[in-house]
C-alpha cells in the first residue's frame, strides 16, 4: 500500500491538481474521498490535516500538507528528481512562483467562482466571476499566442495550477470559444502521460 493519501472531493478543482501532478509522476497513491456535503472537512479528525477545514490534504508517511499549491510545490520537489515541474534557476522558479500567485488570486476569483455558482450554488457574485473570467482567459489567450507553456519552455506545476478551472470554465457558463491559445494549451496538458481529467458536472455550458 501507498504511504501517500490524498484526500479530496471528486469535484474540488484544488484536489484535481494534486491528482493531477502524483499521476503525471507516476506515484502511487491512496484516494480518499471527503464528503464536503456532509461536512466532514470541518470534523476533528479532518481540522487535524487542515486547520482551515478544507480539500485537498496529502500524507505521505509523517508529512502532513494543506494547500494545493503547497502540495505541488512538495510532491514537485520531493519527487521529480529532474526538477522539470519545479525549476531550481531563479528567473524560472519566480515566474512558476507567479502564476501559481495567479491560480490562487485571479484563476479563484474568476473561473473558480463562476463554477461555484453553477455547481454548488454558493451565494457569490456569478456577474462579477465571469467578468474576471473573461479579463484573465483575454490576458492568458495573448501570453500563449507564441509560447508552449505558462512559465518556461516545458510544462511545469505553473501549468498544473492553473489547468483545471479554466479547463472547468464553461460550467460556470464562462465559454472557451474567444480563446484558441487558451484551448490549445488545455489540450497540450491533456496529451501530457499520466493526464487525468477531472469529473464533469450537468451543467457544462455547450460552447
Amino acid at each position: 500500500m501507498s504511504n501517500i493519501k490524498l484526500y479530496r472531493h471528486p469535484l474540488s478543482g484544488h484536489s484535481h491538481r494534486v491528482e493531477l501532478l502524483l499521476s503525471i509522476l507516476g506515484l502511487k497513491f491512496e484516494m480518499i474521498d471527503v464528503d464536503l456535503m456532509a461536512g466532514e472537512h470541518k470534523h476533528v479528525e479532518f481540522l487535524a490535516k487542515n486547520i482551515f477545514g478544507q480539500v485537498p490534504a496529502l500524507e505521505d508517511g509523517a508529512t502532513t500538507l494543506a494547500d494545493s499549491n503547497a502540495i505541488l510545490v512538495f510532491l514537485a520537489s520531493k519527487y521529480d528528481t529532474t526538477r522539470r515541474w519545479l525549476p531550481v534557476k531563479p528567473d524560472e522558479l519566480s515566474v512558476v512562483q507567479r502564476f501559481l500567485s495567479i491560480a490562487a488570486g485571479c484563476v479563484a476569483s474568476g473561473p473558480a467562482a463562476a463554477r461555484l455558482v453553477n455547481v454548488f450554488s454558493a451565494g457569490l457574485d456569478h456577474e462579477q466571476a465571469k467578468t474576471l473570467s473573461n479579463e484573465l482567459l483575454l490576458t492568458l489567450n495573448g501570453h500563449l499566442q507564441h509560447r508552449l507553456w505558462l512559465a518556461t519552455e516545458q510544462p511545469t506545476i505553473a501549468d498544473i495550477a492553473n489547468y483545471t478551472y479554466i479547463a472547468h470554465a464553461p460550467e460556470g457558463g464562462v465559454s472557451l470559444e474567444p480563446y484558441p491559445h487558451v484551448k490549445a494549451w488545455l489540450r497540450r496538458i491533456e496529451c501530457l502521460p499520466g493526464f487525468v481529467g477531472m469529473q464533469k458536472t450537468a451543467v457544462v455550458l455547450a460552447a
